[in-house]
């Protein structure tokens, strides 16, 4: 018998198993869970959005709820971590090959974000966390490094050069706009007017990262 490696693996070794259909699972109630948590933030706020609430959302019971996420607070932490790097995928998606110098593209792509249910949907965690010590620590924490790598993102899709005086300014300047718009957003359709400021936004940038 041939003791030379088969299908690529050294002799005696044996072949990782796969996933078992129990993890498999678990994961999937697991995303379950916190694509319900996102959807009762937005629509319904913090005072709405109870575990009992987000488990019926899911299809799951409230004990299978609590085996992943044993408090409240644990599962709308993780929701909005959840909804941070949902932002982030999404806003590097649009652009995979890069945005050839399309600052306005960039603009609208980064305010469509903040204007969408993602962002309202941590807006309320936001809310609550404010008046709860314990949540507001965590998420405090999480939005630092959040806000972090979303600048980071800018940064890279603008093409912008940190190193001149004003630009890391700059741009964070737009991303405080983007958000300022997304919370107009959240009481009445703000469409109309938002093209504008959009566009005279992306001008500014243009000039002042040229």
């Amino acid at each position: 018998m041939s003791t030379t490696a088969e299908h690529g693996r050294p002799p005696g070794s044996h072949p990782k198993p796969d996933r078992s259909p129990k993890q498999d699972r678990s994961r999937a109630t697991r995303q379950r869970l916190l694509e319900a948590a996102v959807a009762c933030l937005a629509e319904h706020g913090w005072a709405g959005s109870t575990v009992s609430v987000v488990a019926e959302r899911a299809g799951v019971s409230r004990g299978a709820a609590q085996h992943h996420f044993p408090t409240r607070e644990d599962l709308f932490t993780a929701a909005v971590e959840y909804v941070a790097e949902e932002r982030s995928t999404a806003l590097r998606a649009l652009f995979p090959h890069g945005t050839t110098g399309d600052t306005r593209a960039v603009v609208t792509a980064v305010v469509d974000l903040y204007t969408g249910p993602l962002f309202r949907a941590a807006l309320h965690l936001w809310v609550a966390a404010s008046n709860e010590d314990q949540l507001r620590a965590r998420v405090t924490e999480l939005e630092a490094r959040v806000g972090r790598e979303t600048h980071r993102i800018a940064v890279d899709l603008l093409d912008a050069d940190e190193s001149r005086p004003g630009v890391r300014e700059t741009v964070q300047g737009f991303l405080d706009m983007a958000r300022g718009l997304g919370l107009a957003n959240l009481l009445t359709d703000d469409t109309t007017r938002r093209r504008r400021v959009v566009a005279q936004w992306a001008a500014l940038l243009e000039q002042a990262l040229a």
